[in-house]
């Protein structure tokens, strides 16, 4: 921005016509006079690759200690269904406790396929359990290659 103090003393108008014409010439003389240069730029393109990372969260869960619901999260697989036998036969060999009643894990293990770690499975009138996979997608990460 520019600003034009004139002071007239004589009276001359023209001669400060002229001279205020002469202001704005000189401004657009000097903007036609620049020349823009073109950059030449060179063209790195990156290649970007998105991961996905899937995490279990079975290593998120802990049971309370000393209860029926770790010590059937502890003995249950990933791989084989295992009946209630199987289930009370592992318990007894990993944690030296023998529940009397089978019918005292019944509710903890309803609990825990109700909550979707556990599936069931029950053919010909035999009910067989084993853990669920449970992985969590997060968001993709963005790696330069």
């Amino acid at each position: 921005m520019y600003f034009v103090i004139i002071v007239i003393t004589n009276g001359d108008f023209m001669s400060l016509f002229s001279k205020i014409k002469s202001l704005f010439k000189r401004k657009t003389k000097s903007t036609q006079k620049i020349v823009a240069t073109p950059i030449q730029t060179t063209n790195i393109v990156e290649k970007q690759e998105y991961i996905n990372t899937y995490t279990d969260i079975w290593q998120y869960i802990k049971p309370k200690e000393n209860t029926q619901a770790e010590h059937i999260l502890s003995v249950v697989s990933f791989d084989n269904w295992q009946d209630m036998d199987d289930i009370r036969k592992a318990i007894k060999n990993k944690f030296f406790i023998e529940y009397k009643h089978e019918k005292s894990l019944y509710p903890y293990i309803k609990t825990l396929v109700d909550i979707g770690l556990l599936e069931i499975s029950s053919v010909g009138g035999k009910r067989k359990w084993k853990k669920k996979e449970l992985s969590i997608k997060s968001h993709p990460i963005l790696k330069s290659v």
